[in-house]
């Protein structure tokens, strides 16, 4: 294992202010903008925290990496990741720490980015369920897209596809897709299907959670959906269709 660079090493024009804090409110002025940072006392040199005017914009920071240099973004909304991206360039930070701050949407602050940030689940600011479920249905989605695994977008297209399914809250685990009833710590709750994609060649894999034993193999995403609708158990059959699927 190679041993961590000392950051006062790796980031010294960062460690000439004290702080990422303090280094990045400089950079900001000489770009004529102020930002709402704040120093993380534990790791003053390769953290920072962002203030936002935006009440539900909460746990977003910027993070340098530890062996090689470089920095990453991360915006959060009512505990979901809503946009990241990394820049080598400590320059290209400061409009977009302040789009965040300032409450900018997340296409705008993309737009205006000169590094690629990855955007794709939308704000729900109220952390309504059905709004929230659609949100991360949007997020999957585009995921899958970015994945480079045929499979893996088959079967999130196909289950997004599917009313009863789409109603539910999808998540991964393992690159398998699971789902609840609602977003709120939907791994504590009891699973009835998980469906594992295969990569290449080989056949869809349905658990009744990631890690169990297998239950059924199916040859297409399809096949596999139509096992899982079947799965469903009839009461959360039930409470889902009082909740009409909204489209993502």
């Amino acid at each position: 294992m190679s041993r961590e660079p000392d950051p006062a090493v790796l980031y010294p024009d960062v460690a000439a202010h004290g702080s990422l804090a303090a280094a990045l409110r400089s950079e900001a002025a000489a770009q004529g903008m102020s930002l709402p940072l704040a120093v993380t006392p534990s790791d003053p040199l390769r953290h920072a925290t962002i203030t936002s005017v935006v009440p539900h914009r909460h746990s977003s920071y910027v993070a340098a990496w530890h062996h090689e240099r470089n920095w990453t973004f991360w915006g959060s909304s009512n505990n979901r990741l809503m946009i990241c991206g990394s820049t080598k360039d400590i320059r290209e930070l400061p409009q977009v720490i302040r789009g965040w701050a300032e409450g900018a949407g997340l296409d705008e602050i993309r737009r205006t980015a000169t590094f690629d940030l990855l955007t794709g689940r939308f704000e729900v600011p109220d952390n309504n369920p059905a709004d929230v479920i659609a949100s991360e249905w949007q997020w999957l989605l585009k995921d899958a897209d970015r994945a480079d695994w045929p499979q893996y977008q088959a079967l999130i297209e196909s289950a997004h596809a599917e009313p009863k399914l789409r109603r539910l809250y999808p998540y991964t685990s393992h690159w398998a897709l699971g789902f609840a009833e609602k977003p709120d710590v939907p791994y504590s709750t009891p699973s009835f299907v998980s469906i594992g994609s295969p990569w290449g060649t080989g056949d869809y894999t349905i658990r009744e959670w990631w890690n169990g034993p297998d239950l059924h193999h199916a040859a297409t995403a399809a096949e596999a959906i139509a096992i899982a609708v079947d799965r469903i158990p009839a009461d959360l059959l039930r409470t889902s269709s009082d909740q009409p699927a909204r489209d993502s």
